[in-house]
């Protein structure tokens, strides 16, 4: 065997190895940070979202800032732990469909020009990424071994 070969091997094992834990880990500081963020009224993503729930035929946008901000928190503890990491996906995902609602109501905000989708915004381009935060998730759960 080469030593490039070796060397690659002892990489990519390592690679394996670290993974995982480590998007989970990343996955537990981003929801735990950005989601404190949004009770604190210190997020720069409050206006987009209080604009996304102002439709809401219940609560105030105010009182769904609180909501998903916590809700992002405990999202980023469970990612913390083996035995709740897939109740984190679970919670990821169902916050990951309303991430996408402003791209339905929302389009002056989410596209450069009214439904142009190859224009994505700012706030357009932060909103397409959690395909990858899905997908990222996705991979863990199926990686993911539960001991008993």
């Amino acid at each position: 065997m080469t030593s490039l070969k070796r060397i690659d091997e002892l990489l990519s094992g390592r690679m394996q190895r670290l993974g995982i834990p480590l998007l989970r880990i990343s996955f537990a500081i981003i929801f735990i940070w950005f989601g404190i963020l949004k009770p604190l009224g210190l997020s720069a993503a409050e206006p987009l979202l209080k604009a996304t729930v102002a439709w809401m035929p219940f609560g105030r946008p105010e009182s769904w800032l609180h909501i998903i901000g916590w809700w992002e928190v405990l999202i980023g503890v469970c990612f913390l732990f083996n035995k709740t990491t897939r109740i984190a996906i679970l919670l990821l995902l169902l916050q990951m469909a309303g991430t996408f609602m402003p791209m339905v109501l929302l389009p002056e905000v989410v596209y450069q020009k009214p439904w142009a989708l190859y224009l994505p915004t700012m706030e357009g381009q932060y909103i397409i990424k959690n395909v990858m935060i899905i997908s990222a998730a996705l991979v863990i759960g199926g990686n993911i071994k539960l001991t008993r």
